[in-house]
């Protein structure tokens, strides 16, 4: 995949973590317990709803008309897309 210079967009330093966990692991589905201790590690005593609030400005930061690059996986948690 390549992004050319209208991909630019300004990520914090969790979303960008969450983009890179997911992007290095395509098509493979984390939960979200997974997600926050593969890129929060075990310092974050918050819970499991950070995940889908970073995943929705993640979401909302790289989209595209044309892909969606995170899916939801009903009832087990999220994956970035492998055919993208």
């Amino acid at each position: 995949m390549c992004f050319s210079a209208a991909w630019l967009v300004e990520l914090t330093f969790k979303e960008y973590e969450l983009l890179r966990f997911l992007a290095a692991s395509k098509g493979q589905v984390f939960t979200r317990e997974a997600l926050l201790n593969k890129v929060w590690k075990y310092d974050y005593l918050g819970g499991e709803r950070t995940v889908d609030v970073h995943i929705r400005r993640l979401r909302s930061k790289i989209v595209d008309v044309d892909h969606t690059f995170i899916e939801t996986v009903r009832n087990i948690g999220y994956r970035f897309r492998k055919d993208v």
